[in-house]
């Protein structure tokens, strides 16, 4: 029904920057929450950057002030602005969203699929 795809990894060297973009995409009312994660070899994944569903936008401590969450209602798509990157960075990005299909109907939370980002030092 829904389905959320990643885009915008790739490799880029230390200081760079890199957008992500999620775009949801099948039968969609509306978008709620939303989260940006990292998933890197060997460690658990973690909550980068999020917008709560009153709109609040929170971030990890190791982001806070490089990573911006955004959110295109219009568009659907959920991006990650990424600057001063950093080799620990490393990792495939994964985005969440809570979205109801339909008025009054329950919203339920998906997940995307990962974009790869690679930080050379």
């Amino acid at each position: 029904q829904v389905q959320l795809v990643e885009s915008g990894g790739g490799e880029v060297q230390a200081g760079g920057s890199l957008r992500l973009s999620c775009v949801a995409s099948g039968r969609i009312f509306s978008i709620y929450a939303v989260g940006w994660y990292r998933q890197a070899p060997g460690e658990q994944r973690e909550l980068l950057a999020a917008i709560t569903g009153t709109g609040r936008l929170n971030y990890a401590d190791s982001v806070n002030g490089r990573f911006t969450i955004s959110k295109d209602h219009a568009k659907n798509t959920i991006y990650l602005q990424m600057n001063n990157l950093k080799p620990e960075d490393t990792g495939s990005y994964i985005c969440n969203a809570e979205i109801s299909s339909a008025p009054a109907d329950y919203s339920y939370t998906y997940w995307g699929q990962g974009t790869q980002v690679t930080v050379s030092s």
